[in-house]
């Protein structure tokens, strides 16, 4: 073997046992752990070790997992598609249902500001769950069907169907902050608040990115905009691809895109510019997330069905250990 193909294997690797449906998240243990946690439409919960490769717990659920969070290195959350929100001891592998929508639970994030789980669903509500009294949660209507959230501290940020973005503080849900509509024309597939907390990133699928801010005054709506990406020329025609995953570096302050060309590209928001290109993965991106130094980042290789039903590669997850080469911006 070659030098040059002994170096790209300690660049990245994939991980063993992955989920044998499609990858729906992908979250990174808090602190120095290289423990990722990873839920399914296979109706799976896992947990890997991204050091070894190998799959240190699988938690079998009764329907698929459409989103998950962690709490902390020991203690994780689930969302699925007949509505239950479960939490996971990753000590025991003991799963309890801690809250229920009355339809699929799309989204869910462990707001630190709260000490609480927030979870969005396709019954159009949002609610917060504490995990040590579950006792209903407390609950507030959306516009329209959940697609995609995050928080960050006391803020929870929301898109919907009818391209709704709506901003919250955890600590009074009942009336939204801020109700926006996307800066893009077509259906939002993803948000993700950049690392500071004081903007954003939002992708639709037509292979675009919105750069924006949570100041609502001129000046601060002055600073956003956006930029076509994941699109391919072939024979002199665009073929756009949705973008399905945003993930931010937790201290360069850029964030990575993934699509369903199969490509992952890596940004800096102040310059304007992208940092690097990845090779081309076996199929749709459908999931990122960076570890919490930055240091790796997680990559789901996993058809999105965005052509319908059709042969496609199976289910992987790469991690790459990224260098400040590919994620910090230039001087």
């Amino acid at each position: 073997r070659n030098m040059a193909m002994v170096a790209e294997d300690t660049v990245e690797w994939e991980l063993s046992s992955p989920p044998s449906d499609g990858v729906s998240s992908l979250t990174f243990a808090p602190g120095p752990a290289n423990s990722l946690f990873v839920t399914s439409w296979d109706k799976t919960a896992r947990l890997y070790d991204c050091e070894t490769s190998q799959e240190t717990m699988k938690i079998e659920c009764s329907a698929p997992v459409l989103s998950g969070t962690l709490a902390s290195p020991i203690e994780a959350f689930g969302g699925t598609l007949d509505g239950s929100v479960h939490r996971f001891d990753l000590n025991t592998g003991v799963a309890s249902e801690i809250g229920a929508h009355s339809e699929a639970v799309r989204c869910l994030s462990y707001s630190t500001g709260a000490n609480a789980v927030v979870s969005s669903s396709w019954d159009k509500t949002l609610r917060i769950w504490d995990p040590r009294s579950p006792q209903g949660g407390l609950v507030t209507s959306l516009p329209d069907k959940a697609f995609t959230m995050d928080t960050h501290g006391n803020r929870v940020i929301v898109g919907t169907a009818g391209r709704h973005v709506w901003i919250f503080d955890v600590r009074k849900i009942d009336d939204a902050e801020q109700r926006r509509e996307s800066s893009l024309k077509f259906q939002t597939r993803t948000i993700r608040f950049n690392a500071a907390g004081d903007g954003y990133v939002l992708t639709s699928i037509d292979g675009r990115v919105a750069v924006d801010w949570l100041d609502p005054s001129d000046q601060g709506q002055k600073r956003k905009y956006a930029f076509k990406c994941h699109r391919v020329k072939i024979d002199g025609k665009d073929t756009i691809y949705p973008i399905n995953a945003v993930a931010f570096h937790p201290r360069h302050g850029t964030f990575a895109t993934g699509g369903c060309d199969g490509f992952v590209n890596v940004w800096d928001a102040a310059k304007k510019k992208r940092l690097c290109q990845f090779h081309k993965y076996p199929t749709s991106i459908a999931a990122l997330a960076f570890s919490h130094d930055g240091g790796m980042l997680a990559i789901a290789s996993s058809y999105t069905f965005e052509e319908g039903e059709k042969d496609h590669p199976a289910d992987a997850i790469y991690i790459r250990r990224t260098t400040d080469a590919e994620t910090k911006p230039s001087a």
